[in-house]
């Protein structure tokens, strides 16, 4: 008989706390450090908390790594429980929360097993094999298995978002002042996506974001074969409720998804994409 299975990420994930719940997904959270103070990437300190701080005095905050021994302190008590834990991280290119739980999982190897999986992906991407792990564990498959699998998924899955302004990139070192200023003075709007773990540009947009969106959303999901049980739209504020129920009826008419999320990014995402960026995030067949 299978060991139960204890499903975790780190905070990345973008999951909302209704969906955390509803899943079963525990979090490791990050530190975000803005100045001298440190918070925990659990909610706490919010995107527009983010924004906030950035138009008072220009500080941009900064995550940290779950530590090893974070890692230790979060999976001990779900190993001395009787679980095996199947842990998810954000790509490894981006972070070194990955290579963090594997020190600490190779460190509880007398207690138990945790078998961690670089998503290759950051936000509602990786969030989106967290919800594929966790139906395979209500179907029964035991843990070695869901990791296999899940490693096996993630090319299949479409992580990108559309961004409002490069002024955060900048900011935060990701792109050049020129390529920020000349995007800025050609009103353009580019669409970052993830390939082979690294955040890259793809299509470039121009005009009013309204109509960005609904552009970036249908191209994103032209001639794409997608799974048709979740999708997210992830959002990293100042858009209407109205917009994003827009674009949710849009990806469920164009890909006949059955459930589509609608999600706040954290800050990891918010503190580089900026405000009003938007991602359509869904698995291929």
């Amino acid at each position: 008989m299978n060991k139960p299975v204890a499903i975790t990420y780190d905070s990345t994930c973008d999951l909302s706390p209704e969906l955390l719940q509803r899943f079963g997904i525990h979090i490791a959270p990050l530190s975000i450090l803005v100045g001298e103070e440190r918070y925990l990437d659990d909610g706490g300190y919010t995107c527009e908390h983010l924004f906030e701080r950035y138009r008072a005095d220009g500080t941009l905050p900064q995550t940290a790594a779950v530590s090893p021994q974070g890692f230790v302190d979060f999976f001990r008590p779900m190993l001395e429980a009787g679980y095996e834990v199947v842990h998810l991280d954000i790509s490894s290119e981006l972070s070194s929360t990955y290579q963090n739980a594997c020190l600490a999982a190779a460190e509880l190897s007398d207690l138990g097993k945790v078998y961690c999986v670089d998503t290759r992906h950051l936000s509602t991407g990786g969030g989106l094999l967290a919800l594929q792990a966790a139906d395979m564990r209500d179907a029964g498959m035991a843990a070695a298995d869901i990791a296999d699998r899940l490693r096996s998924m993630t090319d299949k899955v479409d992580t990108s978002f559309v961004l409002d302004t490069l002024e955060y990139m900048w900011k935060g070192g990701r792109c050049s002042g020129v390529a920020a200023l000349g995007a800025n003075l050609l009103k353009l709007k580019p669409c970052l996506e993830m390939r082979d773990g690294v955040l890259v540009v793809g299509k470039k947009y121009r005009g009013n974001m309204e109509k960005v969106y609904r552009q970036y959303v249908a191209a994103r999901l032209e001639g794409a074969d997608v799974r048709e049980d979740y999708a997210f739209v992830t959002n990293s504020t100042g858009m209407s409720r109205e917009t994003l129920d827009e674009l949710v009826q849009l990806v469920k008419d164009t890909a006949h998804v059955k459930e589509v999320f609608i999600t706040e990014a954290g800050c990891t995402i918010a503190s580089h994409c900026g405000p009003r960026c938007l991602g359509v995030l869904f698995l291929h067949k």
